[in-house]
């Protein structure tokens, strides 16, 4: 991947809206956007780029725009559409890496499942009260969100994790991870959060911490194969010395 590579930010709110312009201040020049919502006055203290004139704008034109402002050769795609699965495999297939910015678990695991099958690294991140999390996938190489989750929460309990909120830094500092990782696999560098998730709690004293993620075994994405093939690699290469 180079300067032409392009990125495909799931979600212009919380984590979308600082993901892109960390991006576009990087120098990325190609991003999409996806969201379907239209600006509310509550979303104005946590997504900074938003003022109260684009209130009822759809979110994604309104980020395109203040991108476009900045950073007059910056190329945005938008999309004011929910992800699904009617057009997942489509967008994924243009883009050269994904960040997931949503708040919705379906499109979360949506997200894992088509980057897994169409082989694009991504990273994942989520964002609850005072606590945020992220972790890069490499599809066939690092574990992925159902190595972690075999299966995505019940409505019911996706519906108690939106009634949470977030609080607006918590999602700043995470968008801005996960724009780093994204520049990391562009510029031909290893991800640092790749095999590995960020935690971020602020809930008393700010705490960050990064632990390791084994690939699951059985998991359909193929990072448990991997990484017993390596480990069987690395046994006959010692075993011959």
């Amino acid at each position: 991947m180079g300067a032409d590579a392009k990125i495909l930010i799931v979600g212009a709110g919380g984590l979308g809206v600082p993901a892109a312009s960390a991006l576009a201040r990087a120098g990325v020049r190609q991003l999409g956007l996806i969201d379907p919502d239209p600006i509310e006055l509550s979303n104005l203290p946590r997504q900074v780029l938003y003022t109260t004139d684009d209130i009822g704008v759809a979110k994604v034109d309104a980020l395109a725009r203040r991108l476009k402002r900045q950073f007059a050769d910056i190329e945005v795609e938008t999309y004011a559409a929910e992800f699904d699965a009617d057009n997942a495999a489509e967008l994924v297939a243009r883009y050269d890496f994904i960040i997931d910015a949503t708040d919705n678990p379906t499109a979360k695991f949506l997200i894992n499942d088509t980057c897994i099958a169409a082989r694009r690294p991504f990273v994942y991140a989520g964002v609850i009260g005072l606590t945020g999390q992220a972790m890069t996938v490499i599809p066939g190489q690092t574990a992925c969100l159902r190595c972690l989750f075999e299966e995505e929460p019940d409505e019911a309990e996706a519906a108690s994790c939106r009634d949470a909120g977030i609080i607006g830094p918590v999602a700043g500092a995470i968008g801005e991870a996960e724009a780093a990782e994204a520049l990391r696999v562009l510029r031909g560098a290893t991800p640092t959060l790749a095999g590995r998730i960020l935690t971020l709690d602020s809930s008393r004293e700010l705490r960050v911490r990064v632990a390791e993620v084994s690939a699951r075994e059985g998991c359909a994405c193929g990072a448990s194969r991997a990484a017993r093939r390596t480990d069987d690699a690395l046994s006959q290469r010692n075993e011959r010395i």
